[in-house]
């Protein structure tokens, strides 16, 4: 998903051009405060330097890695005052780690509910479907 940096400042819909996303993502994470607010031309429009356009890398990787807004911003909290430790970080991604594992553990309870209640329908043209009764059970 890394998108090349460019030196100079490029505009919003470049900006989302480069890093393949939605503009309106690039919209959300200024709004929600992940992005910082960029330079303006005197006309109003937005202007992302290096280190705008290196943050929403930064942004982007995180999210394919399934860190969470909270998570971001807890990790923006400490990187933003350069003064972090690598077992800070460490210790951020270890617990993202657990929840990813968790999850997996919870997707693998599921297909494997999903699989035995399947398994007892035939699809046929009845209206009786052993799916719906699973689903209705006490």
């Amino acid at each position: 998903m890394a998108f090349e940096i460019t030196d100079a400042p490029i505009t919003r819909g470049v900006l989302a051009k480069k890093a393949n996303c939605h503009i309106e993502t690039v919209r959300y994470y200024e709004n929600i405060g992940l992005l910082l607010p960029p330079s303006r031309t005197e006309g109003g429009h937005r202007l992302y330097k290096i280190d705008d356009q290196r943050r929403l890398r930064f942004i982007l990787r995180c999210r394919e890695l399934g860190f969470n807004i909270d998570e971001l911003r807890s990790l923006f909290s400490i990187v933003d005052t350069n003064t972090y430790t690598c077992g800070e970080i460490k210790s951020l991604s270890t617990d993202h780690l657990k929840s990813v594992r968790d999850k997996i553990k919870d997707l693998k309870r599921l297909e494997k509910t999903l699989s035995g209640i399947l398994k007892n329908c035939t699809g046929g043209e009845i209206p009786e479907c052993p799916i719906i009764d699973s689903l209705w059970a006490d």
